[in-house]
């Protein structure tokens, strides 16, 4: 993974942790929902590294 993709990735997957936890205030359904798109967003990520890793 290059590096500017890498902080791209790193800064994005923090801003949506920030934003689960915010959401955390609003209610439970916005919660659980921002959770499982941070989960997926990072285990996408860790998907893109492997394929690239294997290039």
């Amino acid at each position: 993974m290059s590096k500017p993709f890498a902080l791209v990735y790193a800064v994005i997957s923090t801003l949506l942790m920030t934003a689960t936890a915010i959401s955390i205030s609003f209610g439970a359904w916005p919660a659980i929902g921002m959770t499982l798109f941070t989960f997926m967003f990072i285990g996408f990520g860790f998907m893109i590294k492997s394929r690239l890793r294997r290039k």
